[in-house]
């Protein structure tokens, strides 16, 4: 067959797994879900073919979890017990509530600073509209949770309906900690409240401490340093601590996975046993891209693949059709321009950085890339795919 009789392109297929409990041998189940959905849907794996695992079986499969009280006992260790900063956290029951329960259970008083208008990843407190309408500047101001009530009232989450504010006062206070709320975009407004200080931003984790340190905070620890440790037995991440982590149950968090380089080999191994074909096999969180109706950035993980192999390592090297045929072959058409940006694509450097011809292609890595189509594929719910196998990615107009 010759490219111009091809028709398909890259292949995204969620891949249907047994549900996954603590102990299972995950490469093994992986690779024969892989295998068994090919035999039954009648395709073939090829060279080159993504395996992508949802981190939430890796941490389920290695019983990667810890409690509130394990959460609450290290950070008592870490930020004495007292009163505690707690600021920048992302709006979120599945994400944060939990953690903080725990954080709150670890101290007697909790100031809470919220970012304004939205959180990190874009969940909205209030409208940049309303923040205009008054006279507000988020970069400078700092509002007390009085000053935010008289000027903004209660807003409610477009999606979720919740009043983060005053859930996350009532969770503070159900724990039996004081709670003090304000409204800042400075990490330094902290420090008129507290000097021992937890920020829970994610990506700008390591300048919100920078920051805190320079103005003289006694202790900062981001949430990336608690549980990096067992607790009385419990999971933990050396690498990210609770940043990643997801509720379980009521009292139960699932951690970021650890560990999981021989993983991720050993699904690519198994698979080169069973085929002959070399895969690559990523483990993936949520997808880096953004909800254009409510603004929100998916990205709450730390990182989109925290394990990969080496096959995925780097950003797409392509050429951007459109340009060729607009400006080097406009003079063409038909199979003449077939041929001519054929053999382009065959020719082209390897690296095309600031090449005009790659222009508008994009520049990501490409487990960020792989991961998002994954995430999308994969769902945040019902649909029992926590498997992905891409086929096609790596292909260009010149593959048969």
């Amino acid at each position: 067959m010759s490219n111009s009789d091809r028709r398909v392109g890259t292949i995204s297929r969620g891949i249907r797994c047994p549900i996954i409990r603590q102990g299972d041998d995950l490469s093994e189940i992986v690779t024969n879900s892989v295998l068994e959905a090919a035999d039954s849907e009648g395709f073939s794996l090829r060279d080159k073919d993504v395996i992508a695992v949802t981190e939430s079986i890796v941490a389920r499969a290695q019983g990667n979890y810890c409690t509130v009280d394990n959460i609450a006992s290290d950070v008592r260790a870490k930020l004495g017990g007292e009163t505690i900063g707690v600021i920048f956290p992302i709006l979120s029951r599945n994400r944060f509530a939990i953690c903080l329960r725990g954080i709150a259970s670890g101290a007697k008083k909790i100031v809470l600073m919220l970012s304004y208008p939205s959180d990190e990843v874009g969940n909205e407190l209030v409208s940049l509209d309303k923040i205009d309408e008054a006279g507000v500047n988020p970069y400078s101001d700092v509002l007390t949770l009085e000053k935010y009530r008289e000027l903004f009232g209660v807003n409610r989450h477009e999606f979720t309906g919740v009043d983060y504010v005053e859930y996350y006062q009532k969770l503070i206070q159900s724990c039996g900690a004081e709670a003090e709320i304000i409204f800042a975009n400075q990490p330094g407004a902290i420090l008129s409240y507290a000097d021992h200080i937890l920020n829970c931003d994610i990506h700008t984790r390591r300048r919100t401490k920078r920051i805190l340190l320079e103005k003289g905070a006694k202790v900062v620890c981001s949430l990336d340093e608690i549980m990096t440790a067992p607790v009385d037995g419990s999971g933990y991440n050396e690498l990210y601590g609770l940043l990643g982590s997801n509720k379980s149950t009521e009292d139960m968090v699932k951690l970021f996975p650890r560990d999981s380089v021989d993983l991720v080999l050993d699904i690519q191994k198994k698979v080169m046993d069973k085929t002959g074909k070399h895969v690559e096999v990523m483990v993936y969180g949520d997808g880096a891209f953004k909800d254009p109706q409510g603004k929100i950035w998916e990205l709450a993980d730390p990182v989109v693949s925290p394990f990969f192999t080496d096959g995925l390592i780097g950003t797409p090297n392509e050429l951007k059709l459109k340009y060729l045929a607009d400006n080097d072959f406009k003079h063409l058409s038909g199979d003449e321009l077939r041929k001519a940006i054929s053999e382009s694509i065959r020719q082209k450097d390897a690296d095309l950085k600031g090449s005009m011809a790659s222009q508008g292609t994009t520049p990501r890595q490409l487990t960020d890339l792989i991961g998002s189509l994954c995430d999308l594929t994969s769902g945040s719910g019902d649909k029992g795919t926590p498997v992905v196998l891409v086929q096609g990615y790596f292909d260009n107009y010149t593959n048969e």
